[in-house]
């Protein structure tokens, strides 16, 4: 004789959403839009401070000790892989406009594909030691060589816009959205 044990349905519905809730929660992450920037979307500009319109950049004379509208704050303490648009150094700081993209090894190369993101670019800040780590086509080598954050703003700067999307990025942020590394990828 065979004697089968059948639990109440209540059990069973504790115990599925108990489960739901477990795999819910240990799935969870604190990174919010970063976990949407990682699969390739990108969060919507700011608005500016007085409403008016929205922006990925600041404008005019940024008060000391005050972030940027748009800054990588959402990337706080994570690392990106992104395309870098423009650079500049303003009041002693240098600023970066970077989207993410996604990297591919190349098929026939020791190289990596840069796969364009979409959206709009985003102004982060550098750390006053950020270190700067570049190889070709926008340093002098195969292998990744520092290099100061002025020879990397002057170097990126000098390429036209059309090479810049050709070029991809590793970026360190710190816990207050500020990039402490950027390491160019080799591309052929």
């Amino acid at each position: 004789m065979r004697v089968v044990h059948r639990r109440p349905a209540t059990v069973r519905c504790l115990t599925a959403l108990t489960l739901g809730m477990l795999a819910l929660t240990g799935c969870s992450t604190d990174d919010g839009p970063a976990a949407a920037t990682a699969s390739g979307t990108s969060a919507a500009p700011a608005p500016s401070p007085d409403g008016t319109a929205p922006s990925t950049a600041p404008t005019g004379t940024a008060p000391s000790g005050t972030k940027p509208i748009g800054t990588g704050a959402r990337w706080a303490g994570t690392k990106q892989f992104v395309q870098i648009d423009d650079a500049r150094t303003a009041y002693g700081r240098t600023y970066l406009s970077v989207r993410p993209a996604q990297k591919k090894p190349h098929p026939q190369f020791e190289a990596w594909v840069i796969v364009p993101g979409e959206g709009p670019y985003t102004e982060v800040s550098m750390t006053e030691d950020a270190q700067v780590l570049l190889s070709v086509p926008l340093g002098d080598a195969k292998h990744p060589a520092s290099y100061a954050q002025a020879d990397f703003v002057g170097r990126l700067t000098a390429r036209p816009s059309s090479d810049r999307a050709l070029l991809g990025y590793d970026l360190s942020f710190d816990g207050e959205g500020r990039v402490t590394r950027v390491q160019s990828l080799y591309t052929p």
